[in-house]
């Protein structure tokens, strides 16, 4: 995990790196370091370098972490939760690929590898699928996860560990495209995908639900965004289904629910920074 600079905020990949005897392609990577102040530049993430594995279509596995794959299946709508609201003590993560998910080993052991304590919570079954869910806290606070750039390191490490020992779900997962052995046959339209909803929840904080197409970063920039305008996010729960992030932030303004003037201006500032097109650097 040495190519993980967890410490200072960035995942990045080393060119010509080794992982298990297997040369990884040179690919573009994203960074998760913080921005300075302001909202002008949202952050990019940085996958690990071991998300640049790739596996060759034929090779799909017939049985991957003691679960099963089968190339004939109609292949299910792949879920990532990461949940802050359901206990006090740990940050919850949901995984569900329909019932193609085994024990999840290797990814209970990437993210140890991440300075985390993980707990596998339970398993059930529904019609949706198999659900595993594990109960993560910070190594070396015991306390559930609360900085974001982590929250996200978590979400990709978990995504690229799909795409790694269930190859088939790269059809369905945004980050397929770039580091999948098959892109999405569906193209997300970002400005009809994005929505922005804000509610009162109660006396001292408001519900804010977004919803958009899902790229690497993408939970970073959102606080970014939030918290560049003075507003306190005090829980967060988001979800990655598919080709679409789900996200729900319960926020505040000074201990109060966000008034309506302050709510346009956070659904507005949400809305240009996710609809906007992306342009490199380089490019200028």
């Amino acid at each position: 995990m040495e190519a993980l600079a967890a410490a200072s905020g960035s995942l990045c990949s080393s060119p010509g790196a080794k992982r298990g005897g297997s040369g990884l392609s040179s690919l573009r990577c994203y960074s998760l370091r913080r921005l300075g102040s302001g909202v002008s530049k949202p952050l990019k993430a940085r996958l690990p370098s071991f998300v640049a594995v790739r596996t060759p279509r034929a090779a799909y596995p017939t049985a991957v972490e003691d679960g099963s794959s089968s190339e004939t299946d109609a292949i299910p709508t792949p879920k990532v939760i990461i949940d802050q609201d359901s206990s006090p003590d740990a940050t919850i993560v949901e995984i569900t690929f329909g019932d193609r998910l085994g024990a999840l080993l290797d990814t209970m052991n990437s993210l140890t590898n991440l300075g985390l304590h993980v707990v596998k919570a339970n398993v059930y079954m529904d019609s949706s699928g198999k659900h595993n869910k594990f109960a993560i806290t910070n190594r070396s606070t015991g306390r559930k996860i609360e900085d974001p750039e982590l929250l996200e390191t978590i979400r990709l490490t978990i995504i690229n560990n799909m795409l790694q020992y269930h190859p088939e779900s790269s059809s369905q997962l945004a980050m397929g495209a770039t580091f999948g052995v098959e892109p999405p046959e569906q193209k997300v339209d970002v400005d009809i995908a994005t929505h922005i909803n804000i509610y009162d929840d109660g006396p001292d904080r408001s519900l804010l639900v977004v919803e958009t197409a899902d790229r690497p970063g993408l939970l970073v920039d959102l606080v970014k965004i939030i918290t560049d305008i003075n507003v306190t996010v005090r829980s967060r729960e988001f979800d990655t289904e598919g080709l679409l992030a789900k996200a729900k932030f319960h926020v505040s303004y000074r201990n109060e629910p966000i008034m309506k003037a302050l709510q346009l201006v956070l659904s507005n500032s949400l809305l240009y920074f996710l609809r906007r097109p992306t342009t490199e650097d380089a490019s200028f």
